[in-house]
């Protein structure tokens, strides 16, 4: 039997329907077309992108010898360069396309996806997404950052070389400052983050919990919208990335590197994005009255969601998941119960 549940965390419904797991052609297959030409995002080939703005290596920059980098997009949404103007057409109003873009290249080997890479390898991973933001939240005209990672053609990739994106923005999406009001106001009433009072309840229901490692825990989110969705996060008031420990680091690298391990297990090579859910970078008219209290009632997290399934018409005009894999049951079954 379904049910519809709500999600907490984003403010939004997912239908819950295990039977619809049955239907025929339900999986997506992925098509991909091997082209014979120079990956620009392996090792040797530095002089195939724009210059670094940053890499993790002991060398001269723009050559071999880097565990990671970080270089412009050289098909970027957004530009550092232009002013960030606005305007006005009558009804309509628009912003230059002020901001950043930029592309981390997770590590040398072209084909060691989540699943593929060490411990090492994701702590490296997770530094280097530290360093850039902590670089971008100098620039006080950028307000907000994402973080995201699409593997797969059925996840939106369009390089098969493991890669994640940055885009810094001069403002806060909508669904995000919606979240900022809700939590402020979930906290002044109970003291704590809504993020906080999730994770207490899962370690209590204990049957979406997959593991915890350190300071964090991984579970498959009671209004999961996607098959086999997982949420890390913190247990402890860990407000943003860059407030973890070298310790944080390393457990979160490797509970990511077990995460991934599970989903390998059960899914096989699938396609998946992976967001990364930050406090603003720096204040504006917009955030002003949120900001006073981060640090006590906001958690950063991690959301991993697995692309197995096609989204059709019912999605797209709703904003409303339909999840034929019940969050208990993909939990069981990464767990290996």
């Amino acid at each position: 039997m379904s049910d519809i549940r709500f999600d907490v965390l984003h403010n939004t419904h997912s239908i819950i329907a295990p039977e619809r797991l049955h239907r025929p052609n339900l999986l997506q297959h992925e098509s991909i077309t091997k082209r014979k030409i120079k990956c620009p995002f392996c090792e040797g080939n530095e002089n195939l992108t724009p210059p670094e703005i940053f890499a993790m290596r002991n060398n001269k920059a723009n050559t071999s010898g880097w565990k990671t980098r970080v270089v412009p997009n050289l098909y970027k949404a957004l530009q550092i360069e232009v002013d960030e103007d606005s305007q006005r057409n009558g009804f309509f109003e628009s912003i230059n396309g002020f901001g950043a873009h930029e592309i981390l290249i997770d590590s040398p080997c072209h084909t060691c996806n989540m699943n593929a890479l060490k411990k090492e390898g994701i702590q490296n991973w997770l530094r280097t997404i530290i360093i850039r933001k902590n670089d971008l939240k100098k620039d006080t005209r950028l307000i907000y950052l994402q973080v995201f990672k699409n593997s797969g053609q059925n996840a939106g990739a369009t390089q098969e070389h493991p890669h994640t994106q940055l885009i810094a923005l001069p403002l806060v999406p909508e669904a995000t400052l919606l979240f900022l009001q809700r939590n402020q106001e979930y906290f002044e009433i109970h003291g704590r983050g809504l993020l906080a009072d999730i994770v207490h309840n899962e370690q209590l229901a204990k049957v979406r919990v997959i593991d915890e490692t350190g300071a964090f825990i991984a579970y498959c989110p009671y209004a999961s919208a996607y098959a086999f969705e997982v949420i890390i996060a913190p247990t402890e008031n860990i407000y943003n990335l860059d407030s973890c420990s070298r310790e944080n680091v390393s457990d979160l690298a490797l509970l990511l590197q077990k995460v991934f391990a599970m989903l390998n297990k059960q899914l096989g090579k699938f396609a998946y994005n992976i967001n990364f859910h930050f406090a603003p970078l720096n204040r504006n008219f917009e955030n002003e009255k949120y900001m006073q209290n981060l640090e006590k009632n906001f958690r950063f997290y991690i959301r991993i969601t697995p692309r197995i399934y096609t989204l059709g018409g019912f999605e797209l005009a709703t904003s409303m998941a339909i999840n034929s894999v019940a969050p208990e049951t993909a939990a069981k079954l990464l767990r290996g119960d």
